[in-house]
């Protein structure tokens, strides 16, 4: 396994992370169980998870993921060796997850009482990374393209929001802070911050990137190499659109987007041509859609951690071994001419 240094910390994070918010819907605690063993087994110590998990989140489930992987601590006694990342919701009015604390805003009374359920549940004392799910203001995430400026719905303003996180480091309940769903302004923002006010920088940024969605190169690339922020690649496969199991119409019973239709933001007509062309460059190349996908974002420079998620053992182990795949230039000039024929079909 691969290590990189986590943003400007100390941290060495395995470049495969083990995504969790399939434990407590579409996984069973022991399914959960059996898939973090195996992944420590493969050198993975990056564990992601978030308060509002399992994902659809619902009321009747919520904070499973967080209980799950908090149990799974306990019994193994691996809290030290295992990079711990969660996060705290945005606000409820953009994922209708008022069940969250009766309406989850990121004021410091919320982010307060967040941390406190999470470390609860988690069974532990501390988190090396608290990240902000998703931005209190409305802006282009969640696969909205164009933006439309409405600063009457700014909401909690960032520097409360900081100045919280940066409470909660200094009371050690925090080791570092990350942020998620975020934009070039929005981070530009928590670097501010930072510097001139003398809170913590932030060290790591979760947003969606695959070969479908490489919006991140545009702005933000630049801003995490020169700053020193790692991405925390999220969605690598496309919610399992990039495995190919959906390809010519297909619906696999018991997949993400059988069981859950509206999960569609990377299953539109452009996509699905996009995700032929990429199989194709694949297959020419004697590759898995599933290797060519993840080893690309693997050799990104700007990457610390890609994150994958599976619902069976099968697929974990899978992905596991892709993220090791080298690609030569001849694939990269491949992918790159897909791509200008499909420039980020799925934002």
């Amino acid at each position: 396994m691969i290590y990189k240094t986590l943003g400007t910390t100390d941290i060495e994070v395995s470049l495969v992370g083990l995504g969790t918010m399939t434990y407590g819907e579409q996984n069973s605690s022991e399914e959960a169980c059996e898939q973090m063993d195996y992944a420590v087994s493969k050198g993975i110590n990056l564990l992601d998870v978030a308060e509002m998990y399992p994902v659809p989140a619902r009321e009747e489930t919520a904070g499973l993921t967080e209980t799950y992987v908090g149990e799974w601590l306990r019994q193994t006694g691996k809290r030290k060796e295992i990079v711990l990342a969660t996060k705290v919701a945005g606000p409820s009015s953009v994922l209708g997850v008022n069940h969250i604390r009766g309406g989850s805003r990121l004021s410091a009374d919320h982010i307060r009482r967040a941390i406190e359920g999470s470390l609860e549940r988690l069974q532990t004392d501390y988190v090396d990374l608290y990240q902000v799910h998703w931005p209190e203001r409305m802006t282009n995430y969640f696969g909205q393209r164009g933006y439309t400026h409405s600063p009457s719905l700014d909401g909690i303003a960032i520097e409360e929001t900081m100045t919280e996180l940066s409470q909660l480091v200094a009371e050690g309940l925090v080791k570092h802070i990350g942020i998620s769903n975020e934009t070039p302004w929005g981070l530009m923002e928590y670097l501010r911050l930072s510097r001139e006010r003398d809170m913590p920088q932030v060290v790591s940024i979760q947003n969606p990137y695959s070969i479908l969605s490489r919006l991140f190169e545009n702005g933000l690339a630049e801003m995490a190499i020169r700053e020193e922020i790692g991405l925390l690649a999220y969605s690598p496969l496309a919610f399992g659109v990039l495995s190919g199991k959906y390809m010519h119409g297909a619906m696999p019973a018991g997949s993400r987007i059988d069981l859950f239709p509206r999960f569609a933001r990377y299953s539109g007509i452009t996509s699905q041509a996009a995700t032929q062309a990429y199989f194709d460059v694949a297959k020419k190349h004697g590759l898995s859609l599933v290797e060519l996908s993840l080893a690309f974002i693997c050799q990104q420079p700007f990457v610390a951690s890609c994150l994958i998620g599976a619902t069976t053992m099968e697929q974990l182990k899978q992905n596991i071994d892709a993220c090791q795949v080298a690609l030569s230039d001849e694939v990269k000039a491949d992918l790159d001419e897909v791509y200008q024929q499909y420039p980020d079909p799925a934002p």
